[in-house]
């Protein structure tokens, strides 16, 4: 019988190992992210993908905050971030330390994420933009490149918590292999 494990039976890691224990080369920017719970629903995936660390740019919201707690369910404490105001400013420092950075939108020249295959020796860093806006075409044009979540029905966005997830997955399992 398939028995369904009973989060006892799982084993994770404490906040105190988490911490100490080696992250994945990835590291997630939020710039201008209005939903409080779209903030902590990334709190909550970057956690458990082992996450080197997340940015809070330009207003995005910041812990604590019993809103972001609310969906991050103690990934803000798990969790390295920061507050950034500027984040063209982190993306020039970023790249300075040989990071990639990556938006994640759509544009004339996007890598589809699915044929994207990302260094292991070098971190990626992506940005996820605001919910309606999406990256502004200022972080478009600071960054290595853009890459795009291939879709094929009839909307053409998905929201930047599902994003966040997708994408970070990938990237997560082409690192592991």
């Amino acid at each position: 019988m398939n028995k369904k494990t009973l989060n006892s039976e799982l084993d994770r890691l404490t906040i105190e190992e988490f911490k100490s224990e080696e992250k994945s080369p990835l590291i997630v920017i939020l710039d201008n992210i209005r939903s409080l719970a779209n903030i902590g629903s990334v709190f909550r995936t970057s956690d458990a993908f082992r996450i080197e660390k997340i940015y809070l740019c330009g207003y995005t919201a910041t812990p604590p905050n019993k809103d972001i707690a609310k969906t991050a369910l103690g990934a803000t404490k798990s969790m390295d971030w920061e507050h950034r105001e500027d984040i063209l400013e982190l993306i020039e420092e970023l790249k300075s330390e040989n990071v990639e950075v990556y938006s994640i939108e759509q544009t004339s020249d996007s890598i589809m994420l699915d044929e994207f295959q990302p260094e292991k020796d070098i971190k990626t860093a992506v940005i996820f933009g605001n919910e309606v806006q999406g990256v502004q075409q200022t972080v478009i044009d600071a960054s290595t490149g853009v890459i795009e979540i291939p879709q094929i029905g009839t909307k053409h966005s998905l929201n930047i918590s599902v994003s966040n997830g997708v994408v970070l997955w990938d990237l997560f399992a082409k690192l592991k292999r």
